[in-house]
């Protein structure tokens, strides 16, 4: 199934190439990460998976380590790395994402998003590459405009539990403006929307809420709720994020430019439950529990600039993208 949605990324891709590019992916055995190296080897180039391993998985990048093009180095992006290759783009996605572990790993997500830009914009200084920073809708907080531009500046809090994400990647967005500024780098911010699909992780701190949710009505398990289920998110299936940021990354003249990529369609979190009941014919009962410090009643993207600069917008409906994870997910959970 992988395959097939591969091949939907390419054909959606056939004008664009990185033939012949050498292309860092810090975060590339992460869920996005491993489809990022999958894509771009397939495109033609060469690329240096890098990762920690600290959320990633191994198993996510080991169909690729027998292709030529494809080199591993297991490296904590918060900690200096030389390099021996010429690199002609970064791609800095990086980062626990999680609201689960921002209790649990708060120094390891400042650093990543912190430390690790500093040392990738470094990388992309010294190869004169460009560089993608793979921000997050975290950044604009509980916005007081939904669905949000990219103009919005945000209503966070420093001092909450979520800070440790959305504060260090807001950081990671003003450290690229500082690169750009001051040594010509050309980088490009990309704010990602709730992304889900198959790789993305359900069991423990790392579990989102579609992958958990789809393992418990998969075992008939309650699907815990946190809140009243009335706040909503967009869900964008992971071709289409995919898609979006190589659109983004491979495009011309976007120095110092920041783009939404979401899906627009916003949807609660108790009728996403019951959307995943359906479509599985689970048993399964809705517990609902506190809300978590600081979590966002709304999440919505505007997506008109994704649209103007990239001729993107996101073609996977929620129905089908679910079915398309479930399917997956029914190998692993079972």
């Amino acid at each position: 199934m992988i395959h097939e949605d591969l091949r939907i990324v390419f054909s959606h891709l056939k004008d664009y190439s990185f033939e012949d590019q050498t292309v860092l992916v810090t975060g590339g055995s992460g869920f996005l990460g491993s489809w990022m190296c999958n894509v771009l080897l397939e495109k033609k180039a060469r690329v240096i998976c890098l990762d920690n391993l600290a959320s990633g998985q191994e198993q996510n990048i080991e169909n690729l380590k027998q292709n030529e093009n494809f080199s591993f180095l297991r490296h904590d992006i918060s900690q200096p790395v030389m390099l021996d290759k010429k690199i002609d783009i970064v791609l800095h996605m990086a980062s626990r994402a999680s609201p689960l572990e921002f209790e649990q790993f708060p120094i390891q997500i400042m650093k990543a998003n912190t430390l690790g830009t500093w040392i990738a914009l470094g990388i992309a200084k010294k190869n004169r590459a460009r560089l993608l920073f793979t921000s997050t809708s975290e950044i604009y907080g509980e916005s007081q405009i939904i669905p949000t531009p990219e103009t919005y500046h945000g209503n966070v809090n420093t001092l909450g539990i979520r800070g440790c994400y959305d504060e260090a990647k807001r950081a990671g967005e003003a450290t690229c403006m500082a690169y750009m500024r001051q040594h010509g780098v050309d980088v490009r911010i990309v704010r990602i929307f709730n992304t889900y699909g198959p790789r993305m992780r359900a069991d423990g701190y790392y579990g989102r809420v579609v992958p958990r949710f789809i393992m418990q009505a998969l075992r008939n398990e309650p699907i815990t709720i946190f809140g009243d289920g009335s706040q909503t998110r967009s869900f964008c299936y992971v071709t289409d994020q995919i898609e979006g940021l190589l659109r983004f990354v491979a495009k011309d003249d976007l120095t110092g430019e920041v783009i939404n990529i979401g899906n627009p369609v916003e949807l609660s979190i108790t009728d996403l439950a019951f959307l995943i009941k359906k479509i599985t014919g689970s048993t399964s009962e809705l517990q609902y529990f506190p809300l978590p410090q600081g979590d966002p009643h709304r999440r919505c993207p505007v997506i008109t600039k994704a649209y103007d600069l990239l001729g993107w917008s996101p073609k996977i409906g929620l129905e089908t993208g679910l079915r398309k994870t479930i399917q997956f997910m029914t190998s692993i959970v079972r």
